[in-house]
């Protein structure tokens, strides 16, 4: 049995409206993360140096937090509010910026992943946010994967072309970078293969995620056509 314990005296309608106005405001904190952090790998500015964006991805660390501790508040089931989201405060934590200011040792590649740590903060954000369109159980679910498999295949192709680009002769720019990340997340392989031991590691992510993934879509899609043919003949019987 689960405890609802209730530490505000709000109501139901202004308990909705706080979650969307928190909603929209991940979505879009989210967003301009990752635009912020395409420009940059695009125009290979390195991010250690640019301040701007060091400060940037610490306050939206911080909005990523206090949004946490903001809904487990409304949470009725406090427990299994942290229980679903403990990854979300983890994710939100400004690594970075800790590493930066305590002058932690960490190699390039290592730094370099930290700063992607926000972004899949974000992805998350942006994947629950989509889901709250439907109201189908089944569809939120599809929606949440779709959402967090195109990003972390986004992000992967980042990562990858910052890494490979410059000294894997296969990858001259973007383009290529995101076509090595979309086959090799569906696992059919491409005629581009990783040199840097980043690019190594972020294959074997994407291939382990693709195969976690895909299989999940083909739920979905046998669901969908379970439950249009059961509800043609309901209306052939009626």
């Amino acid at each position: 049995m689960s405890t609802r314990i209730s530490t505000h005296s709000l109501s139901p309608e202004a308990v909705r409206i706080i979650k969307s106005v928190l909603n929209l405001v991940m979505l879009a904190l989210s967003v301009m993360l990752i635009a912020y952090i395409s420009y940059n790998t695009f125009n290979d500015i390195p991010f250690l140096t640019n301040r701007r964006y060091i400060n940037f991805q610490f306050w939206v660390c911080m909005v990523f937090i206090f949004d946490f501790f903001m809904e487990l508040w409304l949470a009725d089931n406090k427990w299994r509010f942290v229980k679903r989201r403990f990854l979300f405060l983890l994710l939100s934590v400004p690594w970075l910026n800790i590493v930066m200011h305590y002058h932690v040792a960490l190699s390039p590649e290592m730094m370099y992943f930290a700063r992607f740590i926000p972004l899949a903060r974000g992805a998350l954000a942006v994947a629950i946010v989509v889901s709250y369109v439907s109201s189908n159980k089944v569809t939120s679910v599809f929606v949440t994967y779709t959402v967090i498999l195109v990003a972390f295949v986004y992000f992967g192709s980042l990562i990858f072309l910052e890494e490979e680009h410059g000294v894997n002769p296969s990858v001259p720019d973007y383009g290529a970078a995101l076509w090595w990340a979309a086959l090799d997340t569906t696992t059919l392989g491409s005629s581009i293969y990783p040199v840097t031991a980043a690019g190594k590691i972020v294959g074997g992510v994407l291939s382990s995620l693709g195969m976690i993934m895909f299989p999940l879509f083909t739920v979905f899609i046998t669901n969908l056509v379970t439950t249009h043919i059961h509800k043609q003949k309901a209306e052939e019987a009626s």
